[in-house]
């Protein structure tokens, strides 16, 4: 078994003749693993824009390549594509996070007409992997690579990111650092016609209480001082994507504001479950009849 690491570098930009923004992809970076994890082979090419002739400002800046660098290079996306193809033979493609093998699709259907990447087989987001393996459970942030990186110990320098070929070899070794066999399995996907149903699902947090994907045995809060359940003291309201409502523990008469949301994803709904304090009136009443300070 073969991993190929690919990442991507591309520029946002407006198609006339298709009447929509597309993503287009300027810089192929790649690395390929054998069942060790050693790098046997590499893969870096630019491509020459083709749906526009300017570089965003933005993406010229946070990756240093120049419209000039691109129009050398003469390569065009069919050109690079069969290139990659070839080095990506048989093996489990993998990327840090799934945007860029959305963007791979997304040019692939610009360039091909073909929604669906035929020379992909099996595919992993590292991403996710990798936050399963150093046990990070953040929902409301992914763990970005050069956190990541970090948190292993693995040096880089901050000017080498954001080039395609770079990123793909970092990603290689926080890969390589966390690799589990076992665990690497349950990440595996063939690439089906579920594989692509799952992957262009687009998640959304439920706004409905009376969504049957709402779990109202999870709309509870606990005392974070003492543990005990909590008193809901108001109806639930919806703010911010979150349902909300006040909560007192009867024990340390301790007021709180209980937040939930439910993120559909396409085979679970996430639950996150946050508190604030509530500032009582005659709180606030002292705080505002305080004299403030002059300037």
């Amino acid at each position: 078994m073969e991993y190929i690491i690919l990442d991507l570098e591309f520029n946002g930009t407006y198609s006339k003749h298709r009447h929509k923004f597309v993503n287009e992809i300027i810089e192929f970076g790649a690395v390929k693993c054998d069942e060790q994890l050693n790098i046997i082979e590499t893969f870096s090419e630019l491509i020459k824009p083709q749906i526009s002739k300017k570089l965003n400002s933005h993406v010229s800046a946070l990756t240093h390549i120049t419209i000039d660098e691109l129009k050398k290079s003469n390569n065009t996306f069919s050109h690079v594509m069969a290139k990659f193809r070839k080095f990506l033979g048989d093996g489990v493609l993998m990327t840090w996070s799934n945007s860029d093998v959305l963007v791979l699709i997304e040019n692939y259907k610009y360039f091909y007409g073909n929604d669906k990447l035929p020379f992909m087989k099996y595919y992993v987001n590292l991403q996710k992997y990798c936050e399963r393996a150093i046990g990070y459970h953040d929902k409301a942030r992914q763990l970005g690579l050069s956190t990541c990186a970090e948190m292993l110990g693995i040096t880089f320098e901050d000017d080498s990111l954001h080039r395609a070929y770079n990123d793909a070899e970092l990603t290689a070794a926080c890969f390589k650092a966390l690799y589990d066999r076992e665990l690497l399995q349950q990440f595996i996907y063939t690439c089906d016609d579920d594989f692509y149903r799952r992957i262009n699902f687009k998640n959304f947090n439920i706004c409905d209480l009376k969504d049957p994907n709402v779990d109202r045995k999870e709309m509870f809060f606990t005392c974070e001082k003492c543990g005990r359940r909590a008193l809901r003291r108001s109806k639930w309201r919806l703010k911010n994507r979150s349902f909300r409502a006040n909560f007192r523990c009867l024990r340390c008469r301790k007021d709180f504001e209980g937040r939930i949301s439910f993120k559909q994803c396409y085979d679970h709904v996430d639950v996150t479950k946050k508190t604030a304090e509530v500032e009582h009136k005659e709180k606030r009443r002292r705080k505002n009849s305080e004299p403030k300070p002059k300037e």
